[in-house]
């Protein structure tokens, strides 16, 4: 008889079947931390059964599925009609609707609404993060409509639904809807003051015709859209419905889609308006002021999506490591191996505690929290989600030849990882905004400093980096072009801070050696070999239930 040369041995089992929350011990303890203890045992089991969801076998094969079936673009129907839709895999549908009725786009009138939206939302990009594009949107949506109180009242009972209602119609008809934004030109990409799209008033006092392009419009098939356009008074924020009341449709021309790097279960496309049907939103020139609400949660969505595409990462790697041998033991016991892991899920942490504590200082909702996110949220969007592709690849390679293949799905979180970083405002973007911050505003420094000041006398490293920032931003002649040094050192030294005062003190000890000390490396894996890397690497492994 012939012998077998297919026995599989040495390979570790599908990373399945487990809670995704409650196995992530960074993300369990700031939710603990922030949320009012008379929440916690509500919000605690709605995040477990929302992690246990997440860690499914069959909902992580609606991700894959989504991902390798990206949306088709139809502009006619078989008669010649202008249809303008955006077909998509039913698991895309499947995950929008988990997406939504998880609370993913509800955060503002519950209690504690943006933490357990942050949790919520850090763990479900661990599925499949296109999903969570219009997801953002819609949740980041309501702050730009509060600025006409009008408008909100119609529009956010259908925003904040639990109810995924897909397909275009009025949305007055509609149980739930989803929106979308257009901000971005081909001539102005940024600097969306240099926007073309022109908005002529109509008789109906608030109601424009729009004329113009969008070169990014994200999720075409929402059922409304935030854009801007030069209205006579200047750039104006307008919401464009894609149905209109009467059941009609908007002109809403998808003339192709985005062919994009990762991200590919998502519809990102260039839109035409010619006519097309708008409501003000906001006053006549204050468009900027009017959807930077919008940008901002956006923006902390950016880094939350980095959070948990670091955290899913970093969970693959260790988990690979826990039960791969080589050289005579398991890798995770190898000194070498356990160093880059312990490395990773430093970064880890670190963005996942920094994100939780910025989604807190939405539901404080105070003015010195106002003006911490005003720096805060710029600062950790340039610096997480920089910090993203390094710990995917760095990831994948954990794995080995393994991690750079398909199925082990290291490559679609290798592709996705830089998009957060180039989304709502690249890296100068955020970078010139945390400057302007400090300009213009002098309390959103305090309110900085009163963060960071907290945790001084508890970690000399710390102590020492919060003196060189002071040092550094006691003269901002010349500043722009060491923005990005600033910034960076920004956001390093209220990771820290978070650390030092939330983390056990193994973490902060490796982070502030490593990252705020003078014995840092420039790769993953050179952590000084005298800290306590086998608790660091034990804590950050997802251990299913």
């Amino acid at each position: 008889m012939a012998r077998s040369t297919h026995t599989v041995a040495n390979q570790p089992p599908p990373l399945t079947g487990y809670d995704v929350f409650s196995a992530d011990r960074a993300l369990t303890a700031a939710v603990r931390r922030h949320l009012d203890p008379g929440l916690l045992d509500e919000a605690l089991g709605e995040l477990s059964a929302h992690g246990r969801t997440s860690g499914s076998a069959q909902v992580q094969e609606w991700g894959v599925q989504a991902d390798e079936n990206p949306p088709r673009l139809r502009t006619h129907d078989r008669y010649g009609h202008r249809v303008d839709e955006v077909d998509f895999h039913p698991a895309w549908h499947r995950l929008l609707g988990k997406g939504v009725s998880a609370g993913l786009t509800s955060a503002w009138n519950r209690p504690g609404g943006h933490v357990r939206r942050a949790a919520a939302f850090l763990v479900w990009t661990q599925v499949e993060a296109g999903n969570t594009c219009p997801l953002s949107m819609t949740h980041a949506a309501v702050p730009a409509l509060r600025t006409d109180p009008q408008l909100a009242a119609e529009w956010e009972p259908r925003l904040t639904s639990t109810v995924y209602d897909r397909g275009l119609r009025p949305a007055h008809l509609k149980a739930g809807v989803l929106f979308g934004m257009g901000m971005t030109e081909k001539q102005g990409g940024s600097d969306v003051r240099a926007n073309t799209t022109t908005a002529r008033p109509l008789a109906e006092d608030g109601t424009y015709e729009l004329t113009g392009h969008k070169w990014f419009c994200s999720a075409p098939m929402s059922d409304a859209f935030l854009v801007l356009a030069q209205a006579p008074g200047g750039l104006t924020c307008f919401l464009v419905p894609r149905v209109l009341e009467d059941g009609t449709r908007n002109v809403f021309l998808v003339q192709r889609l985005k062919d994009k790097l990762g991200n590919r279960s998502n519809a990102s496309a260039e839109v035409e308006f010619d006519g097309t049907w708008a409501r003000r939103v906001g006053e006549e020139g204050h468009g900027v002021r009017t959807i930077i609400g919008m940008v901002a949660a956006t923006r902390l969505d950016c880094v939350l999506g980095s959070a948990g595409l670091m955290r899913q990462a970093v969970a693959q790697a260790v988990h690979h490591c826990a039960y791969r041998e080589a050289f005579g033991g398991k890798l995770i016991d190898k000194p070498l191996m356990r160093n880059v892991l312990a490395d990773l899920a430093i970064e880890s942490e670190a963005a996942t505690t920094l994100a939780l504590r910025l989604a807190a200082a939405y539901d404080a909702g105070s003015e010195q929290e106002r003006a911490l996110l005003r720096i805060a949220v710029p600062a950790a969007k340039y610096w997480v989600t920089k910090r993203c592709p390094s710990v995917a690849v760095e990831a994948a390679e954990c794995l080995g030849g393994n991690g750079y293949v398909e199925e082990s799905g290291m490559p679609r979180l290798v592709r996705e990882s830089p998009l957060n970083s180039i989304w709502e405002g690249a890296g100068n973007v955020q970078a010139l905004d945390v400057l302007r911050a400090l300009q213009r505003e002098p309390q959103v420094l305090d309110a900085y400093l009163g963060e960071v000041g907290q945790a001084r006398g508890a970690d000399h490293r710390l102590d020492g980096a919060i003196k060189n920032l002071l040092t550094e931003l006691a003269d901002l002649g010349g500043v722009e072009a060491r923005a990005r040094r600033l910034v960076e050192r920004l956001a390093l030294v209220l990771q820290g801070a978070l650390l030092v005062r939330y983390a056990p003190p193994e973490i902060a000890d490796t982070f502030c050696a490593s990252r705020l000390g003078t014995d840092a490396g420039a790769s993953f894996g050179t952590l000084p070999p005298s800290l306590d890397l086998t608790y660091v690497v034990e804590r950050a492994r997802p251990v299913p239930a």
